[in-house]
């Protein structure tokens, strides 16, 4: 018979473990400046995974998945909406230096993927990945499009990939340990994996994508797009998706929540998008 309390007691122990294995191997950083909105949040990266060796191997991967588009005639260069993107890009990466100077010395990279997805990233070091799905489908203006790249582009400033990798460094390190300490079986292990899940991984996963689109708000304000068309472009992307799964399962704020938080920010932002726009 599963004892609940005990469970809850060794998950105790479990956490705190994660906690001290996280707070020994990693330092305190602020990847970024606030800025207007106001990101100050402290973030703890594993000593012994640096920013570089973090972007080396993630340009790595990029560039074999632009060869691997290329090759299967899915890379788009030259087409209006091509075009369109890397004018987009060049302009939100220009403000870039304003939440981290360092940012001016990164080898960004725009490509646009011929694919029906309703996605965008960019990774660690500036690798910028846009899919034709998202122009097509949604029908995006100018000022949507860079709504979408700030908020990607803010996730490389940040460095969430890397902070991430972090976290599941010490959590990994901190359950095969207590699965021998503690003596914890099989079941009670997959259990413990769920409330770590959704008790610490999603919710700060959920804190990223604010922070996200924070600063992506006020890149694109920065740049001389309407940070309004936030606000339509999840309007559009909630029409889109339909019903998806309720906040408390998913890495990506609810969309209601997620406007509430850029409506209170857009006055921040407003001002730098009418000096840009002089």
């Amino acid at each position: 018979m599963f004892e609940w309390s005990v469970f809850m007691r060794k998950l105790f122990v479990v956490s705190a473990l994660s906690a001290s294995i996280l707070l020994a191997g990693c330092q305190a950083v602020n990847t970024t400046s606030g800025g207007a909105v106001g990101v100050e949040r402290k973030q703890y990266m594993f000593s012994m995974l640096s920013s570089d060796e973090v972007n080396q191997m993630y340009a790595q991967s990029y560039q074999q998945t632009v060869g691997e588009a290329s090759s299967k005639g899915v890379l788009d260069k030259t087409s209006a909406d091509a075009k369109r993107v890397q004018v987009i890009a060049d302009r939100l990466i220009a403000q870039a230096p304003n939440f981290r100077p360092d940012a001016a010395q990164w080898n960004w990279e725009v490509n646009l993927i011929k694919s029906d997805e309703l996605n965008a990233n960019c990774g660690p070091g500036g690798k910028i990945f846009f899919y034709t799905g998202l122009i097509d489908k949604l029908k995006l203006t100018d000022d949507e499009i860079a709504a979408v790249m700030g908020h990607e582009i803010a996730h490389a400033l940040r460095e969430h990939g890397r902070e991430a990798m972090s976290k599941a460094y010490g959590i990994e390190m901190a359950r095969q340990g207590a699965g021998a300490l503690l003596g914890l079986g099989q079941d009670s292990m997959a259990l413990a994996d769920t409330v770590v899940q959704y008790g610490m991984t999603l919710p700060n996963s959920r804190a990223n994508e604010n922070e996200a689109d924070l600063i992506g708000l006020e890149l694109a304000a920065r740049a001389g797009y309407n940070p309004n068309a936030a606000i339509t472009l999840w309007d559009k992307m909630a029409a889109a998706s339909g019903g998806s799964q309720p906040e408390f399962m998913s890495t990506h704020p609810a969309s209601d929540s997620r406007q509430a938080s850029l409506r209170a920010a857009i006055p921040k932002v407003m001002p730098l998008y009418e000096r840009a726009k002089k």
